[in-house]
């Protein structure tokens, strides 16, 4: 599969199951991704703002989308100790095979949480959960492929956990998207009200 279909079926993918509240970024974003990735030439950077939709959600807490290993390595250089990945390993093109390992060289914890798309469980909220209390106190940075998975279980986290009000928690969610259907009904079945 080329570069260009691959983008152009992951930017199908993702307009038909999602609303992102600012498709340009997104779109230009994976873009620079799909090259870094797929071509070895690094339009990236290095900073962490140029991560695929990051965001910082407190001074231990990072989250974006998935990262190069040059990016990995910033995340390294920029403290973290922990970083989470939420996504399966065969989802896209964009995905480190070798992340685990790339990370653990780096002296990080790693963590793989593969949360399938479509079917998120409780039980998957449940360990993400257990693995961010059991490392509150160190900087942890979380990613899936495209930042979406990881923004709903950190408003999830940040509401049950933290004791963040919804209108602030959300606030941060939406910067990224809207959730669909199938997340909105297990954010409500997380939260008890599904």
């Amino acid at each position: 599969m080329t570069t260009f279909t691959s983008v152009r079926n992951l930017n199908r993918h993702v307009l038909e199951h999602m609303r992102i509240t600012n498709p340009v970024k997104t779109i230009y974003s994976l873009l620079k991704m799909v090259v870094s990735t797929n071509l070895g030439v690094n339009v990236m950077g290095e900073k962490l703002e140029d991560i695929f939709n990051y965001l910082q959600i407190s001074d231990l807490i990072a989250t974006s989308g998935q990262p190069t290993e040059s990016q990995i390595a910033a995340i390294k250089e920029a403290g973290y100790q922990v970083l989470i990945n939420l996504a399966p390993l065969e989802k896209f093109e964009t995905t480190l095979p070798n992340e685990a390992a790339f990370v653990e060289s780096l002296g990080m914890e790693y963590v793989h949480i593969p949360v399938i798309w479509n079917k998120p469980t409780l039980e998957d909220f449940d360990r993400f959960a257990q693995v961010m209390q059991a490392n509150s106190d160190r900087p942890v940075f979380v990613h899936c492929a495209g930042n979406f998975r990881v923004s709903a279980f950190m408003y999830l986290y940040r509401r049950i956990y933290q004791n963040i009000d919804e209108e602030e928690a959300q606030k941060d969610l939406h910067k990224l998207w809207v959730p669909d259907d199938t997340w909105q009904r297990f954010m409500k079945e997380v939260m008890g009200n599904g």
